[in-house]
């Protein structure tokens, strides 16, 4: 049953068209006939035979504050706003007499949580098209053809780094997992520290290169010559022929 649909007594017809129908037909006719799930069929007549009574019992426990349109549009906000807290929620005028324990607890029957945000740098659209292209184009490659390539980075140690942790509501799938409104996005330039520069190639780790102030074209060249020619030297000492050097933001270079 559709979790957003609301949730009704049986009505004195439906008891009636049940009690006479089990004498004939299966529940699970019943059911289609009437349009009800089969477990409530079943859970009805064992009821009944147990009472001895068809009349419902007296509720017990309070009324829920939250009606099933009010439901419907906790999710709508909770979909399209991710990143707001629940403390927001909770002083939401729709939602103002509802306790944020409330909240969690309607959402989570909907399948819908507070999930650490996806850390991912910041890319653009050009920048997206690019890698994708990239990946569509070295789809077809064997475990051998990537064995063949150097693969190379710097990393940047920043004095700024945000440690803050963002939360967004969510559902437990992929798709909405890395959907850019749920993703914590890293800015790649900031107050330095540390650079540093490594590379490793299939199971095989290169050298660690550690870069003080800026990275020009003169320092990257002798890092070059000084960690990545001896690491090459090492791979073709193994058999490795044909390597491929992916740089660091730049096309394949072969060796």
């Amino acid at each position: 049953m559709d979790p957003l649909h609301e949730w009704h007594e049986l009505t004195e017809f439906q008891k009636g068209e049940i009690i006479e129908g089990a004498k004939f037909s299966s529940h699970t006719k019943i059911a289609c006939d009437l349009k009800i799930p089969q477990r409530t069929i079943s859970n009805f007549l064992s009821c009944a035979t147990q009472r001895k009574s068809v009349n419902n019992l007296p509720h017990v426990g309070a009324p829920r504050k939250l009606s099933q349109s009010d439901i419907r549009c906790l999710v709508h906000t909770a979909e399209s706003e991710t990143q707001v807290p629940f403390a927001e929620l909770s002083i939401n005028t729709t939602f103002g007499n509802v306790s944020t324990r409330t909240l969690r607890r309607r959402l989570k029957e909907e399948g819908i949580r507070k999930w650490r945000a996806v850390g991912r740098c910041l890319l653009t659209q050009k920048d997206t098209k690019a890698r994708y292209k990239w990946a569509r184009t070295h789809r077809h490659w064997t475990k051998e053809d990537w064995a063949k390539i150097i693969w190379s980075d710097k990393c940047i140690i920043k004095q700024d780094s945000d440690l803050h942790q963002l939360w967004v509501f969510r559902c437990q799938n992929k798709r909405e997992k890395y959907d850019p409104k749920n993703v914590q996005t890293k800015l790649k330039y900031g107050g330095v520290k540390q650079m540093v520069w490594a590379c490793f190639s299939n199971n095989k780790l290169g050298p660690i290169a550690f870069i003080n102030g800026a990275c020009n074209s003169h320092v990257y060249i002798s890092i070059l010559e000084t960690k990545l020619v001896p690491f090459i030297q090492a791979l073709q000492g193994d058999g490795i022929t044909n390597i491929i050097f992916q740089q660091d933001n730049a096309c394949n270079e072969c060796i």
